[in-house]
């Protein structure tokens, strides 16, 4: 049996899984390194306890949890309908399942199931299309030291997507939404998530294949726009510029419409919910900018064709 493995972040499913959840994205040195390799659970540990009051309240904001684990299942199970369209009621060669990096289902947890359900072949898919060592690059890492355990099971993993047709084509179509949604044409700023500055001098290929992504979108339409960089934390140095000097530089030349397009994010979670509709869209409006964002692809039928193709490519 053929089992699709989705990899994503993961978010708190409840307030009080707010600090154990920084704790875990924290630990991990991939993102970001705290100290010697002995001080950084500790470190996190602090760094949990600190932002968790801060944190909570933003998700307070968004309902009192991420929604990003609804969201991948249902797109896990568009895939799965999709990937079995032309299969017998009897015998679907596919079953897809979740493996979360920082919160459950935890990859290993997932794993262990998908073994015990009998399956002998794992496509894993990054739901990141913009391979980074922080994203995709640890949830392949720590899925890779899971398989270990289970040696009568095959993997393949699917690592980067950032150009596939219909994943530019379901971007294309958010944003021709987005631009409807303006008397007068806006301009419009890619946000993607941010990343230390030395990941890119070491060779990462994000901000590259982000580039990359966009180039293939400014074929197909045509617009004003500009690229900034959300959701740093930590003392280190950033990709520049950030979104929120983006905005206050767009106000700078005058710009009134706005439409933001939250490039690396396939699911609606804590950046596009609380960051862009409410912390970016109040300065924006401060600073006399009309901000709308375009909608996230979640289970856009263009965007589960495209992760369709990706793994029967596979």
């Amino acid at each position: 049996m053929t089992g699709v493995l989705l990899l994503n972040l993961g978010g708190p499913d409840s307030l009080d899984a707010v600090k154990p959840f920084l704790f875990n994205l924290f630990s991990d040195r991939e993102i970001i390194r705290l100290g010697p390799l002995f001080l950084q659970k500790p470190i996190a540990a602090f760094i949990a306890a600190t932002r968790s009051g801060k944190t909570r309240a933003m998700y307070s904001l968004i309902g009192g949890k991420s929604p990003i684990l609804d969201i991948t299942k249902a797109q896990a199970t568009a895939l799965e309908e999709v990937l079995n369209s032309s299969a017998t009621p009897e015998d679907k060669p596919y079953r897809v399942h979740i493996g979360m990096r920082y919160w459950r289902p935890f990859i290993e947890d997932t794993v262990r199931q998908m073994h015990r359900d009998g399956v002998d072949k794992i496509i894993a898919l990054g739901l990141y299309p913009h391979y980074s060592i922080a994203t995709t690059g640890s949830s392949v890492r720590r899925l890779k030291e899971v398989m270990k355990h289970y040696p009568d099971i095959s993997l393949r993993c699917i690592e980067s997507w950032y150009d596939h047709p219909f994943y530019i084509d379901a971007l294309v179509e958010r944003i021709k939404s987005g631009l409807a949604m303006f008397n007068e044409e806006p301009e419009v700023l890619f946000s993607a998530h941010s990343l230390p500055q030395k990941f890119i001098d070491d060779g990462d290929p994000y901000l590259k294949e982000i580039k990359g992504t966009i180039a293939a979108i400014t074929k197909k339409i045509g617009f004003r726009w500009h690229l900034s960089f959300q959701s740093k934390s930590g003392p280190v140095k950033w990709l520049e510029p950030s979104t929120e000097q983006m905005i206050e530089d767009l106000a700078r030349r005058g710009v009134k419409d706005l439409l933001v397009v939250p490039i690396s994010f396939v699911s609606d979670h804590i950046e596009t919910l609380y960051e862009i509709d409410i912390l970016y869209k109040e300065i924006a409006a401060g600073l006399g900018i009309n901000l709308k964002r375009t909608d996230s692809l979640n289970t856009s039928p263009i965007f589960i064709k495209a992760l369709a193709e990706i793994v029967s490519k596979a």
